[in-house]
């Protein structure tokens, strides 16, 4: 069952001719183990492994989401190992990022621990235009399993206000529980965000929302 969720959709407007674009880019975070690349495989793939290797310094992948009938999501997913928060080169891996899925394992509650630490580190390394935090959502893994960190819903629902999360879900990759439900809750914030910031075009984390005229459909895009 997903967790408490705060955030709404809103929808663009002033779209203009686009013909390049990038892909908006979420980040993955999380200890080492919690289970990232299983939901990246399983939401941009529908597949699931019980034997992937462990992520070294970070992997990608990219998921279109037809989001309405006149919009299409390119999202690209970076998958950032667990070790990474240690070292030099997250401050690079982060840089553009306009959201993040934050994950534990909810049988290994040193992790649950640890999500305030990964959640200390993305907001001292990238922000929105405004100086706000990029929107995270905490993702509780591993809900098919027993549970060891202790959590009840409401107690999670106050750690999600209190450590800026937009909202949280009970994830299974491997059952695929939630998983896509958290990911448009996610790109519901990072769309509500363009319209916050539209003309942030001096700025490498702004976005904004093109028409193509060759597709026939809003592309959305970071500069």
């Amino acid at each position: 069952m997903p967790g408490a969720t705060w955030g709404h959709r809103m929808e663009p407007e002033g779209l203009k001719p686009c013909h390049m674009y990038k892909c908006p880019r979420v980040l993955v975070i999380g200890e080492l183990g919690v289970g990232k690349t299983s939901i990246i495989k399983r939401y941009v793939h529908q597949l699931f492994s019980q034997h992937y290797r462990a992520t070294i310094g970070v992997d990608f992948a990219l998921k279109v989401l037809h989001w309405d009938s006149k919009t299409l999501v390119r999202l690209q997913l970076w998958d950032i190992a667990g070790q990474e928060r240690f070292g030099n080169m997250t401050r690079v891996y982060y840089k553009e990022a306009v959201g993040a899925f934050v994950v534990f394992d909810v049988t290994r509650g040193s992790t649950f621990e640890a999500v305030s630490k990964w959640k200390h580190d993305l907001d001292s390394k990238v922000l929105l235009p405004n100086g706000s935090p990029i929107p995270a959502v905490l993702l509780a893994n591993k809900c098919d399993q027993k549970k060891d960190n202790g959590q009840t819903p409401s107690q999670m629902d106050q750690f999600c206000r209190e450590g800026g999360f937009v909202g949280w879900f009970e994830t299974s990759a491997k059952d695929n529980i939630n998983i896509d439900e958290a990911a448009r809750f996610l790109v519901e914030n990072i769309l509500a965000n363009y319209r916050s910031f539209p003309n942030e075009d001096n700025d490498t984390t702004a976005m904004v929302l093109h028409y193509d005229n060759q597709v026939g459909c809003s592309i959305f895009c970071f500069h």
